[in-house]
């Protein structure tokens, strides 16, 4: 028998069971308890989608080479910036009257959606019945990390849950074996922000979202080490659970659980995350059609994998590629033929997991967003000015963003900005906005979502946001 009042005496008479149950004892096993049941949660109301796949380009396009066609600031380019568009206050490398630059890349007008898209991206421009284009985009940060956080978690400084986090919080999983929420990094590079921008923030880390990787083991330590079978791995994960489950009964940390809950999903991920994450078994057809090569890391591979994710019931999963940053700097980042380069990692794949997942009639069920933290100026970098290179800084005033899928009218534009680029014409869209529709399209009430910390209630839009009701089907 166990002292009640003596929890190290617990512990002891604990510890000595551990050893008589390696050396054969038959222990209990956790895995039939509450960690084992289903996850999934219920929304506010019925949902139009499922599953999100989020693809952050950070750094941030040049979106007035890629969808916002502005034929009159072509013709002024070379012109000086009018003074009541530029203020060097809010720029990040400009401080002297910038010169106009009007997009250098050939546009088209689709003539059945009538969504203008650039040469720099043929393939997304043959999918343009299934985007909704918002043109109005605008944000309050000027700076990657800050826009990041923004955009991300609701908030311009580092503490608060993601939106995966969020969602995770909210729907849960639809696949016990799996995380709710996976981000997959390509091009090299963490975005500006860091890890933090899939954290759980003050929510419990078990929301947090799980970086995978596309070459490699797709988690570290995912694989047993060399005498370690799955048996002793689920005798040592029983182990190590009731050990924690008797600190929780000591200490009542909310964390505890969390960490028992985390290695139980580590145990189950041992078997289905390998599996999902190997693309080597896809078609030579699709393995063409997205430009993946298995073995290798790219943007190409992460969005194959995340169409398998969430086809094996993930619920978020976000695509982070660094390199969208064309201040002009040096010739990768020129709008011409480095945005030529850069685009060619991104438009097909993009473009390739769109048409797949309406295929395997997934797209009404999953939403797809892409974009970047703000956008860039309809002027010339100041730093490149009278470089050869062609480079834009940041602009948080208005930008562009693509979504698809569930719950939205595919084919469309919304929002404009004003000619020659600086302001929002019509249909403001803040990046609350859109976390906001983002939430609505999941069957939440964005204001209703709410985390108790420190005697409060949070939300991720803050006080707030309004869902874009010109975009939902």
């Amino acid at each position: 028998m166990t002292n009640k009042n003596n929890p190290s005496m617990n512990r002891r008479n604990f510890l000595k069971n551990c050893q008589l149950g390696m050396a054969g004892m038959a222990l209990p096993s956790l895995t039939n308890n509450a960690f084992a049941e289903s996850n999934v949660r219920q929304p506010h109301f019925s949902p139009k989608v499922k599953n999100v796949i989020y693809l952050h380009m950070a750094g941030s396009p040049p979106h007035l080479d890629l969808f916002d066609w502005k034929p009159e600031l072509k013709k002024r380019t070379g012109q000086k910036c009018p003074a009541e568009f530029f203020d060097k206050s809010k720029s990040a490398f400009t401080k002297t009257t910038p010169l106009l630059l009007g997009s250098p890349r050939e546009f088209a007008k689709c003539k059945k959606t009538g969504i203008w898209t650039s040469d720099a991206i043929p393939h997304l421009s043959s999918v343009t019945e299934e985007l909704t284009v918002i043109k109005s985009m605008t944000t309050d940060q000027f700076n990657h990390s800050p826009a990041q956080y923004l955009l991300q978690t609701g908030f311009s400084q580092p503490g608060r849950p993601s939106l995966g986090s969020w969602v995770n919080y909210a729907l849960g999983s639809e696949n016990n074996d799996l995380p709710g929420f996976i981000s997959l990094i390509s091009s090299g590079k963490l975005p500006s922000a860091g890890k933090s921008i899939w954290g759980s923030g003050f929510m419990p880390s078990v929301y947090q979202g799980v970086r995978c990787r596309s070459v490699g083991d797709p988690v570290l330590y995912v694989s047993n080490p060399k005498g370690v079978d799955k048996n002793l791995r689920r005798m040592s994960v029983d182990l190590i659970n009731q050990l924690n489950n008797i600190q929780h009964q000591d200490l009542n940390h909310p964390e505890t659980l969390t960490r028992m809950k985390q290695y139980e999903l580590a145990y189950r991920m041992q078997d289905a995350v390998p599996e999902v994450m190997d693309i080597s078994k896809e078609s030579p057809k699709v393995l063409e059609a997205y430009g993946a090569k298995p073995g290798t890391g790219s943007l190409a591979n992460n969005c194959l994998l995340a169409r398998k994710l969430v086809e094996s019931g993930v619920r978020f999963v976000q695509l982070y590629d660094w390199g969208w940053d064309f201040h002009g700097t040096n010739p990768r980042e020129d709008i011409r033929g480095g945005l030529t380069k850069k685009c060619a990692t991104m438009d097909r794949p993009v473009a390739a997991l769109i048409k797949d997942l309406k295929q395997r009639g997934l797209l009404d069920e999953t939403l797809i967003v892409w974009g970047g933290e703000f956008g860039r100026t309809p002027f010339r970098e100041g730093r490149t000015s009278k470089s050869k290179i062609l480079g834009r800084d940041h602009y948080p005033g208005c930008f562009t963003m693509f979504m698809a899928g569930g719950g939205l009218k595919g084919g469309m534009s919304y929002g404009s900005s004003t000619p020659l680029g600086f302001k929002i014409a019509e249909n403001k869209v803040h990046v609350h906005d859109l976390q906001a529709t983002i939430l609505h399209l999941l069957g939440f009430n964005h204001e209703k979502l709410t985390y108790r910390f420190q005697g409060r209630d949070f939300r991720l839009t803050e006080v707030h946001g309004h869902v874009v009701k010109g975009i939902l089907a």
